[in-house]
């Protein structure tokens, strides 16, 4: 939205600079976005006085002229052919810079002789294009800056342009008048108020208007009438000013002031010319594939149930967007019918968007215009048409009604400071509404018609606050809730997740942070894939379903780093898997993946391929730090996308699996795309049981001083029985004695004999109360052997 300073001042009266209004406009939530003020440009040009001209001695165009300067008289060479003397000039001294030209001028030699500066031409200052001669100014004082004689003479010159962004909650700012309510609001002058008159008319309308009834919804109103006998020429020089300066070109008197009332008071409006109107005009929905020629000379063609202005003929306009070339005025118009209507902003985005026309009438009944303005703005628009043009007005038509849009909210005051945090008086607060429009009845507050944007009592409070300017809060702390050192902020679990994260980081793994989506068939492989984790509305195929797990997602994200030539990688992830659809149907995972090498090749040959132990210790380490009980069961049987023989599940019993480690399944690594050795681990943190006792330190240190025993003991059993069921089978032959069991020596053949293997163990007895004797040990001794020979069918080796 563009707007000059003279142009607000019609509506405002205001002594505020440039600059305080454009600081009060961006705090109104009117942002400045750019102001053009020719004036500084031309601050430092002075006027001057040619005291003698004569013919240059070896150029006939040029003449040498003394001019008189407020520094003294100086020689100038000027080309210009109306260089002469007596005339009064705009003086351009050495080091000035030239607008028009792009240059810094300096003192010169043409033709032999020095030039200490030049006389400007319009084109030159950017004043306007005419550039056949110098300035010649009609009055002014030597030395008189040149801005000070605009000022005085040609205001417009140097009227500065105001440029400001407008949301879309804010149509009202669309007129430099709701600017200017504004402003006034704010205390930076006063509004001012046009006195209207209805303009009677002269004789009946010819031309009538009608809404079918399927179409009031999008037009609930329509106005308009005809003004006979207009002179449609240039319009006055004031009015091309202001609209050249928002960028706007002067087309013709009528279009011209369609075009001001536009920008002015928000309110688009259109001429036809009634020679070219066949019959009468009616608003109704397009049947679809109608062509119209709009004012943009490009043709058109109508979409089903779009709204449309018709005469007999067929559609002369695009309601609410732009006219029709056919029935458009021109230099030989003679008589108007000037329209004036209401449009569902809605509707009228929505055939702009379908057709791609952008025009000001669209943009501005898109976002909304004053309903109640209606009728008001057809009246003051015949009455300017009527000062420039002349003419005879007839009644006016109306079709449909001015639609209700009243509504009330109740003032609370107090809002203001729960809802804002600014104290601000009841009388101010009153003041402010009745500034900007708002009737005040009691408590309660009448929007008016121009301020859609107003939906409930809050909005009341935000224009309050606006207008007393948010920049008067003052920041202050909150409350303590408690006295003394305050509790901690983070749950339990919320540690954990950052245990867990700051203890991978320092294991060498890197975090990633994947999407809770992915495709279908990578979710199967992982027990996934099912229609309730599947996504109503994808962003992609790729991402259709919940992850019902984390390594998916590492795995993506590490095959993609394979295909960049990173082939030994360590990722993490903390976050969400999803095992339903439903609310609550989540649990949060902590997983690890290693692929490729523990490190680069040396010498020394201390890069292996990672395998199952390192994703056993680092599971065991991440466990350690978010505080699982040492003592666990190493158990086999986890999930099919596991290698079968080369994974384990670190439980607390049968049923309770704090996490699973190990190689997984080569069927599931080809189907993601990986190369190489891939270990992982993923550990269920809400399934570690919580401390019983809540402390900020650590418990002390429980330190047997009782001397420790182990004892070793071989086993005879099948080949096929796991070195694991034998440890469990031992370690729970006295869980408060036995403090650990190893395995230190596997045997097979020899004398064992034929499907048969010899396992060796060691188990550490640490006792807490009393020191062990022979008796007690061989008692733990009978209880390991009895309980390793009922889980594996083994026999103690002779």
């Amino acid at each position: 939205m563009k707007f000059t300073l003279s142009w607000l001042k019609d509506h405002l009266d205001t002594d505020a600079s440039v600059d305080e209004i454009a600081e009060a406009l961006t705090d109104l939530g009117l942002e400045v976005e750019d102001i053009v003020n020719p004036a500084e440009k031309l601050k430092d040009f002075t006027i001057g006085k040619v005291l003698h001209a004569e013919k240059h001695p070896d150029a006939d165009k040029l003449r040498v002229c003394n001019v008189l300067t407020d520094e003294g008289e100086t020689q100038i060479i000027c080309g210009a052919p109306n260089a002469r003397e007596g005339i009064t000039v705009v003086v351009c001294k050495p080091g000035m810079y030239i607008p028009g030209l792009d240059i810094t001028i300096g003192v010169g030699k043409i033709r032999g002789i020095e030039s200490f500066g030049m006389m400007a031409s319009e084109r030159e200052l950017e004043l306007s294009e005419e550039h056949d001669g110098i300035i010649e100014l009609p009055s002014g004082e030597v030395g008189d800056k040149f801005i000070d004689w605009l000022a005085e003479n040609e205001p417009s010159k140097i009227d500065p342009m105001i440029e400001i962004a407008i949301t879309p909650n804010r149509p009202d700012a669309l007129g430099v008048y709701g600017i200017a309510r504004d402003l006034a609001a704010r205390g930076l002058g006063t509004l001012k108020t046009h006195d209207h008159a209805p303009v009677p008319g002269d004789f009946d309308c010819p031309i009538k208007v009608s809404i079918d009834e399927d179409t009031l919804d999008g037009c609930p109103l329509f106005t308009g009438r005809v003004i006979k006998g207009v002179k449609n020429g240039p319009s006055p020089q004031w009015l091309q000013d202001q609209l050249t300066a928002i960028g706007l070109r002067p087309i013709s008197a009528l279009v011209d002031v369609t075009n001001y009332f536009t920008y002015d008071q928000n309110r688009p409006l259109h001429v036809f010319d009634v020679d070219k109107v066949e019959g009468n005009l009616r608003v109704h929905r397009a049947a679809g594939g109608e062509k119209l020629v709009a004012l943009d000379e490009k043709e058109y063609t109508l979409g089903a149930g779009q709204m449309v202005i018709s005469d007999d003929n067929g559609p002369e306009s695009i309601a609410g967007i732009m006219g029709g070339q056919d029935t458009g005025c021109t230099e030989d118009t003679v008589d108007v019918f000037l329209e004036s209507a209401f449009w569902d902003h809605v509707q009228i985005a929505t055939t702009g968007r379908a057709l791609k026309i952008n025009s000001d009438a669209r943009y501005r009944f898109e976002r909304g215009v004053d309903p109640e303005f209606t009728l008001e703005g057809l009246e003051r628009a015949t009455q300017m048409i009527l000062d420039l043009c002349g003419g005879e007005p007839s009644e006016i038509v109306i079709a449909g009604d001015v639609p209700n849009h009243n509504r009330a909210y109740k003032l609370e005051p107090a809002r203001v400071q729960s809802l804002v945090g600014m104290e601000i008086p009841e009388a101010e607060q009153r003041q402010t509404l009745t500034r900007l429009g708002f009737r005040l009845e009691g408590n309660m507050a009448h929007v008016p018609s121009w301020r859609p944007d107003v939906q409930g009592e809050a909005d009341l409070v935000e224009e309050v606050a606006r207008i007393a300017s948010l920049t008067k809060l003052e920041g202050k702390p909150l409350p303590r809730l408690s006295d003394g050192v305050p509790k901690p902020v983070m749950t339990p679990k919320q540690r954990r997740q950052q245990m867990a994260r700051r203890t991978a980081a320092a294991l060498g793994y890197n975090e990633c942070v994947t999407y809770s989506f992915i495709d279908q068939a990578s979710a199967a492989l992982f027990g996934g894939g099912d229609d309730a984790t599947m996504l109503a509305n994808p962003i992609s195929s790729e991402m259709s379903h919940m992850r019902p797990a984390l390594l998916p997602g590492l795995l993506q994200a590490a095959a993609r780093n394979q295909a960049r030539g990173f082939m030994d990688l360590a990722l993490f992830e903390v976050g969400p898997a999803f095992h339903g659809g439903e609310p609550g149907e989540q649990h949060m995972l902590i997983s690890g993946l290693l692929i490729g090498r523990t490190g680069h090749k040396d010498t020394h040959g201390a890069s292996r391929p990672v395998d199952l132990y390192d994703a056993k210790a680092d599971a065991e380490a991440v466990l350690e730090a978010i505080g699982a009980p040492a003592k666990v069961q190493i158990l086999r049987g986890a999930r099919e996308w596991w290698h079968p023989g080369r994974h384990g599940k670190i439980c607390l019993g049968p049923k309770k699996v704090l996490a699973v480690f190990g190689e997984l399944h080569p069927k599931v690594l080809a189907e993601m795309d990986i190369k190489g050795p891939a270990v992982a681990f993923t550990i269920w943190p809400d399934e570690v049981p919580l401390p019983r006792k809540s402390a900020t330190t650590r418990p002390a240190l429980q330190q047997s001083d009782l001397q420790a025993v182990e004892r070793d003991f071989a086993f005879v059993v099948d080949a096929d029985v796991e070195a694991l069921t034998l440890v469990n089978a031992a370690a729970g032959a006295d869980k408060a004695l036995i403090e650990e069991v190893r395995v230190f020596d596997e045997f097979i053949g020899g004398s064992l004999g034929e499907g048969k293997k010899s396992l060796a163990i060691t188990v550490r007895l640490q006792p807490s109360d009393k020191t062990l004797k022979e008796k007690d040990i061989e008692a733990v001794s009978e209880k390991i052997i009895a309980k390793v020979t009922k889980a594996t069918g083994g026999t103690l080796r002779g």
